[in-house]
């Protein structure tokens, strides 16, 4: 009897498909952003770096933004900088 369960594929696997989740969702954001010259990543540099902040203030992932994980670490440091220079704003929202 083990022998005919463990011959069957299971169905169970197939039906469920890829990822398995219970609700799917839509295709990720990808903006590609093609850093040429390393200069450019500058705290000073507002414009190049509201490219890689998301409407809500943080920070987009490397899988968003494809550039590499050095270039990464590179603009987080200028973002944060940039942040404690009052160049960028902390968040989008502004409570008064």
């Amino acid at each position: 009897m083990d022998q005919n369960q463990n011959s069957e594929p299971s169905n169970e696997v197939e039906e469920q498909g890829e990822g398995g989740g219970r609700y799917q969702r839509g295709p990720r954001p990808f903006i590609k952003i093609v850093i040429n010259d390393a200069k450019l990543i500058n705290h000073k540099n507002i414009e190049f770096l509201r490219q890689f902040v998301s409407d809500s203030g943080k920070l987009r992932p490397r899988r968003q933004t494809g550039i590499s994980a050095s270039q990464q670490r590179q603009v987080a440091q200028a973002v944060k900088r940039a942040r404690h220079l009052a160049l960028l704003p902390f968040s989008r929202t502004f409570e008064r």
